[in-house]
């Protein structure tokens, strides 16, 4: 059954032709180039301004930047990727930090960054190319057992005690074992196959991204001290500071969110039980909420 499974898991994200994915990877590289370079203005137009009072300004402008990307879709028929949204985003910081922030930056630190965006992108690639844990049951195995289909068969579970915990996805329509929720972000389910993965990777993001905020925030410190800023290439130094900006955002919003998920390891909580059994009507606006979160950041 596993190996199964594995192979209708891969056969359902290889469904695109390699032209879509393509064009969706140009799309989605579009997409980061477009909303860092619209947070980058934000300096530009406020060099007075301390960096932490860019920040709300920088969320505001990241925002709207994302929303307009969407529209492109309309103009040129293809939707951006959410997990190549990530990947291209991943690839930018760290060029930026190669490229501009590097030569300030101590051996160890360096060696530590660089580590952590090979990590990374490591991750992402075992997370998209894994199996979460996606169970496929023969329609014969259940007639026996008086379930007319899959969900009956998980709902409730005492009819089949192996399908215990599984729950259907209503995004890509998989049956999870272990389903804790389907992560927009990394276009996948998130189950009991990938769970530790996907909190190693959510950890290391925050941890990558406030390794980036902290040598990036002493690059600018040190053009400040030094007297260099203003010879200093102002593309190169917004690029820096808008990068700075997203990381710290990003770090915000991972950090409550990782706080979350080990509460419910803690407490041996899925998030998909806990929506259905604290607010029972909220799933179908939790699956909304979810569509528009990938549609604001041109999610898979």
């Amino acid at each position: 059954m596993s190996r199964l499974a594995t192979g209708l898991h891969r056969l359902r994200r290889s469904a695109s032709s390699p032209w879509e994915v393509l064009w969706s990877a140009l799309a989605s590289c579009g997409l980061v180039l477009f909303s860092q370079l619209a947070v980058a203005m934000v300096p530009r137009l406020f060099p007075s301004l301390s960096l932490l009072a860019m920040l709300p300004i920088a969320g505001l402008v990241f925002i709207p930047a994302i929303l307009l990307g969407r529209l492109w879709r309309r103009f040129i028929g293809v939707a951006a990727s959410a997990p190549l949204f990530v990947l291209f985003n991943i690839l930018l910081l760290w060029g930026v930090y190669v490229f501009v922030i590097r030569r300030d930056t101590s051996s160890l630190l360096d060696m530590l960054i660089n580590a952590e965006c090979a990590l990374l992108l490591w991750g992402l690639y075992r997370i998209l190319s894994g199996d979460p844990g996606i169970v496929a049951c023969d329609s014969s195995y259940l007639e026996e057992d008086g379930c007319k289909d899959f969900v009956e068969a998980i709902y409730p579970s005492e009819k089949l005690p192996m399908l215990s915990r599984v729950r259907q996805c209503n995004w890509c329509k998989a049956n999870v074992r272990g389903y804790d929720h389907h992560c927009p972000a990394f276009g996948t389910c998130i189950g009991q196959k990938n769970h530790r993965l996907f909190m190693a990777l959510l950890t290391g993001f925050v941890v990558a991204e406030s390794t980036y905020t902290m040598c990036s925030t002493k690059y600018i410190t040190r053009c400040i001290n030094s007297g260099t800023l203003r010879s200093e290439n102002p593309v190169s130094l917004n690029m820096v500071i808008s990068t700075m900006l997203f990381s710290i955002l990003q770090v915000l919003w991972q950090i409550v969110f990782l706080m979350w998920h080990i509460y419910c390891i803690c407490f041996n909580i899925k998030t998909d039980e806990w929506v259905i059994s604290n607010f029972p009507c909220f799933g179908l606006f939790l699956h909304q909420l979810q569509v528009v979160f990938s549609l604001a950041v041109s999610c898979s």
